[in-house]
């Protein structure tokens, strides 16, 4: 496919899919072409944004399977709700199966799935339509990430021994979106939401590069997770006014916090451990994603917060709120973080180049589906930990089956402590 350029379609025109979308003036060798969204107004918006970035010149279209149908469009990347990613799929391969079009490959945000069963179904799905598939998990590549990494493992873990045991957490004030509030549309919590990320990009730095991902074994997961905030009276009823009505925290609360630690058995017998930590109620500057890998004689941390440069803004200056300088921005006044390119430092613009050069080669990408279930099983082997209060070998007995409490509406801890 020498000189061929990709042609993409997004499913989905929101928040996830525009930080897509503003990545692309870092990929080469592929433009933007469609969008089709739930909503016509957001896929009008995210299909004129790539038009005046002038990275495709994107149309919206009414359906999936009219933009399989299209032969200019050779891939997707999957950007909608999780509640639709085992529909979009099956659309998908049932408009290839029926002959209406084709496409080289698609590419599927986290979570792949909202339970392991899910995550599942969406890569046999692409193995059935015979896809290239790849699994959008940005922090893998995030530059940080990928530099540290490669540094650590030359120089550190080759002269003094494997790093053992690595770090990660993402925080923020909450989602942007009433569903991603909705246990049973997103799948869980903050847990779900946001482990996703840290327990994969925790498991890649303490893979050695070169090395298939499986080559570290999970052996037990302990995990706890706990509404600290959001179910608070005060907090709740703001959470029901902006859903209007539809988001009851005191009857049908999510997990805000979460935090897992998994075990791993590594190729040379030792044990390898990652601490994951999420958090929907943190109160900062904004979104903080933060990083450690420590060996025997070295280590690597990361802060996004302290990646770029720091304004300050008096009493006296009065903005409009907004997101301007970092993504979940919780302030306009005082010394604030500034993230100058916060597509490239989240990893989202070496992500999207590694999909397209995968796709365009006729190759798997190396962050797939296989990774998706992968974690979909980690994070289910997590909510079970939590529920039992107490570890949990991997796999578990039932997990192919297993739905969170929080998923099934049956997950309330203030009535547990009789409040």
């Amino acid at each position: 496919m020498a000189g061929k350029r990709l042609g993409v379609g997004f499913v989905g025109g929101g928040f996830v899919a525009k930080f897509h979308i503003r990545s692309w003036v870092g990929v080469r060798h592929a433009d933007v072409l469609g969008v089709m969204s739930r909503s016509r107004e957001s896929a009008e918006e995210a299909a004129a944004l790539a038009r005046t970035i002038g990275v495709g010149d994107a149309k919206v279209y009414g359906s999936v399977t009219e933009m399989v149908a299209d032969p200019t469009i050779d891939a997707l990347w999957i950007c909608a709700p999780n509640f639709t990613r085992v529909a979009i799929m099956e659309e998908i391969v049932a408009a290839i199966d029926g002959g209406k079009g084709t496409l080289i490959g698609v590419a599927c945000e986290k979570p792949l799935g909202r339970t392991a069963a899910e995550a599942r179904r969406v890569r046999d799905l692409a193995r059935k339509a015979g896809l290239l598939d790849g699994y959008l998990e940005n922090q893998v590549f995030a530059p940080a990430i990928t530099r540290g990494k490669g540094i650590l493992w030359s120089r550190g873990a080759s002269l003094t021994g494997p790093p053992y045991l690595a770090r990660a957490a993402e925080e923020h004030s909450g989602p942007h979106m009433p569903w991603f509030w909705e246990g049973a549309l997103q799948g869980g919590g903050v847990l779900n939401d946001m482990m996703c990320h840290s327990v994969e990009v925790a498991r890649f730095l303490l893979t050695p590069p070169g090395e298939p991902r499986d080559v570290l074994t999970p052996v037990k997961v302990s995990a706890h997770a706990a509404c600290l905030k959001w179910q608070q009276p005060h907090y709740a009823a703001q959470l029901a006014e902006r859903s209007g009505g539809k988001t009851d925290y005191r009857k049908r609360p999510s997990e805000d916090f979460a935090r897992a630690l998994v075990s791993y058995r590594a190729a040379d017998g030792g044990e390898r451990i990652v601490e994951a930590t999420t958090s929907w109620c943190f109160v900062g500057a904004g979104l903080r994603l933060s990083m450690e890998l420590l060996g025997p004689e070295y280590s690597l941390s990361v802060n996004s917060l302290d990646a770029g440069p720091r304004i300050f803004f008096s009493r006296a200056v009065q903005g409009r709120a907004g997101e301007d300088l970092v993504e979940k921005q919780n302030a306009e006044q005082g010394l604030m973080p500034v993230l100058s390119d916060e597509e490239a430092e989240y990893g989202y613009v070496a992500e999207n180049r590694h999909m397209v050069e995968a796709f365009l080669a006729g190759r798997r990408p190396e962050e797939n589906f296989d990774d998706g279930v992968a974690v979909a099983e980690l994070l289910m082997t997590a909510y079970m930990s939590a529920e039992r209060e107490q570890t949990v070998p991997f796999p578990p007995p039932g997990l192919e089956s297993f739905v969170p409490a929080v998923a099934r509406g049956a997950w309330n801890p203030a009535e547990k402590r009789g409040q």
